[in-house]
């Protein structure tokens, strides 16, 4: 019978990074379930970029996986983050001081080789109604699987566990995630002759200098619970301009938030909107765009939650907050 450790290492060795289709992830999984008399429910959909993605629901013997409504589910996605560029054995785990290492060998692919290890083990065995496994798509690029299972009606779960990284603590509650791109217009001209045109980026480091004020605002609402106790803003990248000696016309940046449970993300999207409306009225030529690109709440379970109590039994360790969304 073959380990967890070999489940991994096999697991591993199929290239599944977001940008490539994770059928061959999913079916390798959907073989093992169903060696262990596990019935499965594939769905697919085609990505933005017409790669077909695969989403899978498993039910453990005599229990229908098209059936929504479900007491317990646990949801492993199948996608990984690009390997660095000089990684060139990324798919070529090997095992060191009890460690593998390899292209998702923590996130996620280790929960999926324990999914599966624990579903072969149990072969024969008595489960309870309404449990079920979950393996969902492009986790890495927004969550997009689970959002597609939940859209369409196919999974209405009680309680979840979701994989991920977090050494075996129980992650009772999360920040949400959120994303938006500012684009700034301005007017091109040559540079020696600044009356003529009007700079996107000096216009930009308004809006950014206005949203850094924004966050110390936000530092005052605050969760305990979390380390940074409070909803963080970051303008991660930021874009413009064509040449040295041109004003630019245009400048783009990207601004993520993190709200704390509680809060919801449109709070966040509305200041940066009343911003934009602020300057407008100071100056009336001044002109931005603000698009949403995702938008996700954070969530939290009660720490007497019975779900969260059992793991903490099982596991021996407290649960623990994530500053990340999931």
């Amino acid at each position: 019978m073959r380990t967890v450790d070999d489940y991994l290492l096999e697991l591993i060795r199929i290239p599944s990074v977001s940008s490539v289709s994770n059928r061959p992830v999913v079916e390798y999984a959907q073989d093992v379930l169903r060696c262990a008399r596990w019935s499965t429910s594939l769905t697919s959909y085609v990505d933005a970029s017409g790669i077909e993605k695969v989403n899978l629901i498993a039910a453990p013997p005599g229990q229908n996986p098209d059936e929504p409504v479900v007491d317990l589910a646990f949801l492993c996605h199948t996608d990984t983050v690009p390997p660095a560029a000089g990684w060139t054995a990324a798919l070529e785990p090997f095992v060191a001081s009890g460690q593998v290492f390899g292209c998702g060998a923590c996130d996620v692919k280790g929960f999926l080789a324990c999914l599966l290890t624990a579903a072969v083990e149990t072969r024969g065995g008595v489960f309870r109604p309404g449990l079920r496994i979950v393996l969902t798509a492009d986790e890495e690029t927004g969550c997009l699987g689970s959002h597609r299972l939940l859209a369409d009606g196919r999974l209405h779960p009680r309680s979840l566990v979701v994989g991920e990284p977090t050494s075996l603590h129980a992650a009772r509650a999360g920040k949400g995630y959120c994303l938006g791109e500012l684009i700034v217009y301005g007017a091109e001209a040559h540079s020696a002759h600044p009356s003529e045109g009007r700079s996107a980026i000096y216009d930009a480091a308004r809006v950014i200098q206005a949203i850094e004020q924004l966050s110390t605002e936000l530092a005052r609402e605050q969760n305990l619970f979390f380390d940074p106790p409070y909803t963080n803003i970051n303008v991660g990248t930021i874009n413009g301009g064509t040449a040295k000696n041109v004003i630019p016309a245009e400048c783009r940046f990207l601004v993520e938030w993190r709200p704390i449970p509680g809060q919801m993300p449109e709070f966040v999207q509305q200041a940066i909107e009343s911003i934009a409306q602020e300057l407008r009225q100071s100056d009336p030529a001044f002109h931005c765009d603000f698009k949403i690109i995702r938008r996700q709440n954070g969530f939290e379970t009660s720490a007497d939650s019975s779900l969260v109590w059992g793991l903490e039994h099982l596991t021996g360790r407290t649960s623990i907050s994530i500053p990340f969304g999931s």
